[in-house]
């Protein structure tokens, strides 16, 4: 199989491609459009790889099998060493929980469909994209899936030419349109869905297309002169510098934004090799030095950074960042020098291919059976420390994923006097579910003092505020079923409303479903407080916890780099994350004559929060609390617990 003439420009545009790329993700403050790298790859692939197929097409002498044996010698050699370095160090680093997520992340890798499984990932409860060492190969399953299919349609439709650009422009267009229709609704669908990528790689097919007709006819209108080759090349330079400077990740991306890097890309990859910019700068020798080793680089530099973050449980300190970016690249070159270059070159073609499939197989098993396993959690026994082990933590919501067949079941009834009637109910989502071990802990101190019966009635489910009519079917739903129980219950005076309001006060995204508004949210919370006030039942609101703790941190894990003790949640973090929910919230509370529990009083003093309590972690995340963290705000605060929850004791 024919390959075309060599172009050292296009591996200083992959130079540029994967240093900002690198940029973003060690210092995204400074490179605060580095992702648009991957774009510009995209536009590269689509180019390279589609000029082969109809350089050898156009010669009749395309092969199946050579183009997928070649793509698996380009592809899987520096994949599998990165893999099987991650999981090795994955092993001895991480936790039950994390290595379970790497294992799922690695067969998907090995499988090319990461960008589904991370697609999937992004809703409520997806840990932060800085904790997943192998997230950065979705985008090369776009690729993969995409050149499973285009080979064989350009292969069937090449001897046809109108049917082949009709067909390239529908597609592209088509992609396109999938792409700004799901960029305003759904981020994650635009971002990992490959028909709203697909378009970035045949921008570079189009160019690609009409580049070999230049070649093999001697139509003038395909050719462009010295000139046209500099505008083309300026042009593309002011694109991609004007995608650097106004692109962040808080445009809606990749949309119409994406315009900018992919035909900055698509024009100096048009102007040629002649044009000043792409031979004095692109084709400079450092530069295309780095580009032959930008697919080892881009492997390797994210998992060094991840797992750095995770064995830190912070973002690490530059100096490790930048020792992270140069140990990539020393990497990147023993890995493109011993590896990838032997294995393209030399005999014994079929046994290396072979070979590849086979270690790419053994990955993603070995992958596979690490997330059925729950990623090993006998393995964690090392990962001790003074505090507690990770893996030990649970949620603390005894009914957190409560359905509808189970509303009436006697095993959310809890309470210090379980035969009674409950005279409290507990309500919401799964932050607010958590505050369900404070009461039975209070309950279990009243009993004890001989105090008075507390019986409470728990309802509620992850990503449901529990106000009536809005948020997803199955939240209505289930809100609909505590009102009713509520509404036929003459033994409950008492609804208690618990969430996470910093979620909802100013509107929120819920999780693979509708958004609500700040106006929909506050009207649905005025509703159901004055519906429970009509029927004479106090309405006691429950604040959400401190937000922002770092739980992970309280664990000391092997190979950390530093001594510095990060088991802290500064109080001023705390008041940055409830700035604009809190006061208003509370004023809002006070006008509508509700009664409310701060748990911050009780965690926190003037400079941090709690996040321990001697060997007891009690937060589970940012914001969940554990098991442990019930328990403890109910013995801070048992006396102002007593005068909220038994107002008739006051």
């Amino acid at each position: 199989m024919n390959h075309p003439k060599y172009r050292p420009d296009i591996d200083g545009l992959r130079a540029i491609a994967v240093l900002s790329v690198l940029g973003f993700h060690a210092f995204p403050a400074q490179f605060k459009a580095g992702f648009i790298g991957v774009d510009i790859f995209f536009v590269i692939s689509g180019f390279l790889i589609s000029s082969i197929i109809f350089e050898n097409l156009a010669r009749g002498s395309f092969s199946f099998l050579e183009f997928y044996g070649r793509r698996i010698k380009r592809i899987f050699p520096a994949l599998a060493l990165v893999l099987f370095t991650s999981f090795t160090f994955a092993w001895f680093a991480l936790f039950a929980d994390e290595f379970e997520q790497l294992g799922k992340h690695m067969a998907a890798g090995a499988a090319f469909i990461s960008n589904f499984a991370l697609w999937q990932e992004s809703g409520y409860f997806d840990n932060a994209a800085e904790t997943k060492p192998l997230l950065h190969l979705w985008s090369l399953a776009i690729e993969e899936q995409f050149y499973i299919f285009w080979p064989l349609l350009v292969w069937a439709t090449w001897k046809r030419k109108w049917l082949f650009i009709t067909i390239l422009i529908t597609l592209l267009l088509v992609s396109f349109g999938i792409n700004v229709y799901f960029v305003r609704i759904d981020r994650a669908t635009a971002f990992f869905f490959p028909g709203s990528r697909v378009w970035e790689l045949l921008i570079g097919v189009v160019l690609a297309y009409f580049s070999t007709q230049s070649r093999e006819t001697s139509a003038k209108s395909f050719r462009l002169n010295q000139t046209h080759k500099q505008v083309l090349s300026t042009l593309g330079v002011l694109l991609l510098a004007f995608a650097f400077y106004r692109i962040d990740k808080t445009r809606p991306y990749p949309g119409t934004w994406a315009l900018l890097p992919v035909l900055g890309s698509f024009c100096l990859i048009a102007a040629g090799t002649n044009a000043w910019f792409n031979r004095y700068v692109l084709a400079n020798r450092a530069m295309v030095g780095i580009g032959l080793i930008s697919y080892p680089l881009y492997l390797w530099h994210w998992p060094l950074l991840t797992f750095a973050r995770i064995v830190e449980s912070e973002t690490p300190a530059i100096k490790f960042r930048v020792a992270a970016l140069l140990l990539s690249v020393v990497l990147a070159w023993l890995t493109y020098r011993f590896l990838e270059k032997p294995i393209r070159s030399g005999s014994n073609q079929r046994m290396k291919i072979t070979a590849l499939c086979m270690a790419m197989a053994a990955l993603g098993t070995a992958g596979y059976i690490t997330y059925i396993q729950n990623g090993f959690p006998q393995r964690a026994a090392a990962l001790t420390s003074d505090i507690n082990t990770w893996d030990n933590l649970t949620f603390a919501q005894t009914c957190r994923f409560l359905t509808l067949a189970k509303e009436q079941d006697d095993w959310c009834n809890q309470g210090n006097a379980p035969d009674k009637a409950p005279t409290h109910v507990l309500m919401g989502d799964s932050v607010g579910n958590g505050f369900a071990p404070m009461l039975q802990t209070y309950a279990a101190e009243q009993h004890k003092a001989g105090e008075h019966t507390f019986v409470f009635k728990q309802f509620g489910r992850g990503a449901c505020p529990m106000l009536l009519g809005i948020g997803p079917e199955h939240c209505i739903e289930l809100t609909q079923a505590a009102k009713t129980y509520i509404d036929q219950n003459k033994s409950i005076h008492t609804v208690i409303l618990a969430a996470n309001w910093t979620l909802y006060f100013h509107g929120h995204e819920w999780f693979g479903h509708s958004k609500i508004d700040a106006q929909e949210f506050q009207q649905a919370f005025t509703n159901t407080v004055r519906h429970y006030q009509s029927l004479g039942k106090r309405v006691i609101v429950i604040l959400a916890p401190p937000i922002g703790a770092n739980p992970r941190a309280c664990v000391v894990r092997p190979l950390r780099l530093s001594t510095e003790n990060n088991c802290i949640l500064q109080m001023q973090d705390v008041l940055n994350n409830s700035r604009d929910y809190k006061a208003p919230f509370v004023a809002w509370l006070n006008a509508l004559h509700v009664e409310f529990f701060d748990p911050e009083r009780y965690l926190c003093n003037e400079m941090a929060c709690k996040v321990t309590d001697g060997p007891r972690i009690l937060y589970l995340d940012h914001e969940h609390f554990s098991e442990f963290g019930g328990p403890y705000l109910a013995n801070q605060a048992q006396k102002d617990l007593q005068l909220i929850l038994s107002p008739s004791l006051k």
